[in-house]
């Protein structure tokens, strides 16, 4: 067989093995990813954001809600000088919100902002619902205060820590 014949034949089987795997996955094969918005899609997810609540009714300040009804003003990471992977990261995967997490948190944000603002700190869940349908949540955990950190009184202190 020929050179040509053989990379044709190998092209075709190649091509064919290929459309075998993204119609058995619902298009959502991608074999050299190693983003997460191609290898997670559909996987719940958990993110981090601020919002200087300082002007909030205290009624209304630890309600779980939509992104789209959220109090206050958003804070952005950028114009403080904070990463937002790392804060979202630093948020989302701290289990244990012991004195030592909640002080590198408020160091991360910059305690000076703090002097003036209050600053609610959220976790936002997002997960699919059926195969078109996205919820988003927008949990109050922590809220920072000029002298003091309060959490949310409608979470279990489970919540908080696992001990």
């Amino acid at each position: 067989m020929s050179v040509q014949k053989k990379s044709i034949k190998i092209t075709l089987i190649s091509l064919l093995f290929y459309s075998l795997l993204v119609a058995t996955h619902e298009g959502e094969y991608w074999p050299f990813s190693i983003y997460p918005m191609f290898s997670k899609a559909g996987n719940p997810w958990t993110r981090a954001l601020v919002r200087d609540v300082s002007n909030t009714n205290p009624d209304e300040l630890w309600e779980t809600t939509t992104l789209d009804n959220l109090n206050g003003n958003p804070v952005s990471m950028k114009s403080i000088g904070v990463d937002q992977i790392d804060y979202s990261n630093f948020v989302s995967k701290t289990k244990e919100w012991d004195e030592k997490r909640i002080l590198a948190l408020r160091n991360m944000l910059g305690e000076r902002y703090l002097i003036t603002q209050d600053w609610m700190i959220f976790k936002v869940h997002g997960k699919m619902i059926g195969n078109d349908s996205v919820v988003v949540e927008t949990v109050p955990i922590l809220l920072f205060k000029s002298d003091t950190t309060l959490f949310n009184p409608n979470l279990s202190s489970n919540y908080y820590s696992s001990e």
